[in-house]
């Protein structure tokens, strides 16, 4: 399946009344793909796989806004720093100090989200709220990062209840540390909601909702 313009157009317009980003999941999908949502108007693309996005990037217009939404290994830090957008899932110091390191070389302010777990699946990567303060108590001297705000993933269930108890945690979490600003904190963005759950996200507060399936179809991995 092919990009769904209709579909797109709707969300666009959904969105854009509750001034929410959309970050298109391009992941296993053709560079021809992203390209014609790109020619629809479509600028923030969201990869999970340094590679892919490494492949694809060069192939494609430069004024694309690429989100790095997959769990980043501290040693592939330095092959998207030149160009990444956003960095959603920070989940550790170590992995932030790497990213600071390689923005410096690039002379360049690397845009990070902290990622909390608030899914009840252990499969899933983040912090908990003592990791992430811990954190934001422990940047003040990286300089080439700043700390946008924070991304959560809710569990994979059909507990609509389940679901939107996991994303109000991560908005309370959000709402209490955008008090903390900094020159490298500054909280404007909750990244929060896919294409299964992007409008419970969005009830409860998202500013940024990642969505693949419902533009792309279902992925397309190798065999």
């Amino acid at each position: 399946m092919a990009v769904n313009e209709q579909v797109y157009k709707e969300l666009i317009q959904e969105l854009s009344t509750k001034q929410v980003v959309l970050v298109a999941v391009s992941k296993t999908k053709p560079v021809s793909d992203i390209q014609k949502l790109y020619d629809l108007g479509h600028r923030d693309f969201g990869e999970n796989y340094v590679q892919e996005l490494l492949s694809k990037q060069p192939q494609l217009p430069t004024d694309i806004r690429w989100h790095f939404i997959g769990h980043l290994q501290s040693n592939k830090v330095k092959y998207i720093a030149p160009f990444v957008h956003l960095i959603h899932g920070v989940d550790s110091l170590n992995l932030l100090k790497e990213i600071n390191k390689q923005a410096a070389k690039h002379n360049r302010i690397i845009n990070c989200l902290l990622q909390v777990h608030i899914a009840q699946e252990e499969t899933k990567f983040g912090l908990d709220s003592d990791e992430l303060e811990a954190i934001l108590n422990n940047v003040g001297d990286f300089q080439n990062i700043c700390i946008k705000g924070l991304m959560g993933m809710a569990s994979f269930t059909e507990d609509v209840n389940k679901v939107r108890n996991e994303f109000a945690v991560l908005k309370r979490l959000f709402d209490l540390h955008t008090q903390q600003q900094a020159p490298n904190i500054q909280f404007s963005i909750l990244s929060m909601g896919m294409s299964g759950d992007y409008k419970i996200a969005v009830e409860e507060g998202s500013t940024m909702v990642r969505i693949g399936s419902l533009l792309f179809g279902a992925r397309q991995y190798n065999s």
